[in-house]
């Protein structure tokens, strides 16, 4: 259903589907991405869909993104259309006023993080921000004290998955976690030795 979704707005909207290359020239990102896992046997696997519209620059950028309400509405036009909590949506789509975002996961002003090399680097959306799949409404489900932070950075293995499955909030690891995120340390360029000096989130 999500891709179907994805291509009717694509297709009612006239929209041309802009990547990496185009937003880094300024460009603005006016598609929907799905993103697609696999799970079960390789003969007959279970094909699953999720599009991921709410934060759709956190791959080619410092912060995840917030979504313009046309976005919210391609979804919302169609699905929960009464929900009270939506209200505000609907009204910033018919004033063409911008909703005003409240943020959930706050860093200080002295912390500098990126989400883009976070992904790059296979660290999944569920390990900072919990199962945001099963919230009904988002909210902060892990504290980031710096001790969270400098764990992670001095021993990434554990905390790495593939790329492609950044996103699956339901992804399992492979019974040998650790010889998997060491695999990919090497893979993706991680470097560990680098990882705890103070500059690197605090500039």
């Amino acid at each position: 259903m999500a891709l179907g979704c994805a291509l009717a707005c694509q297709a009612e909207n006239n929209v041309p589907v802009v990547g990496r290359e185009q937003v880094l020239i300024g460009r603005a990102m006016h598609w929907l991405r799905i993103a697609r896992y696999y799970r079960g046997g390789t003969e007959n696997p279970e094909t699953l869909f999720q599009p991921v519209p709410c934060n759709d620059t956190v791959e080619i950028s410092a912060r995840a993104g917030l979504p313009p309400t046309y976005t919210c509405m391609t979804c919302h036009s169609q699905i929960w259309t009464n929900a009270e909590i939506l209200a505000p949506v609907r009204q910033s789509l018919a004033s063409g006023k911008a909703i005003e975002w409240r943020r959930v996961a706050r860093l200080p002003d002295y912390v500098y993080f990126q989400h883009d090399i976070h992904i790059a680097k296979g660290v999944g959306c569920v390990t900072c921000h919990g199962r945001i799949d099963e919230m009904p409404l988002t909210y902060r489900a892990i504290a980031f004290p710096m001790k969270f932070c400098l764990d992670c950075h001095r021993d990434p293995a554990p905390n790495l998955r593939p790329r492609e499955l950044v996103t699956d909030m339901a992804w399992q690891p492979p019974a040998d976690r650790r010889a998997l995120g060491e695999k990919l340390i090497g893979q993706y360029g991680v470097r560990v030795g680098e990882l705890t000096s103070c500059t690197v989130c605090h500039r």
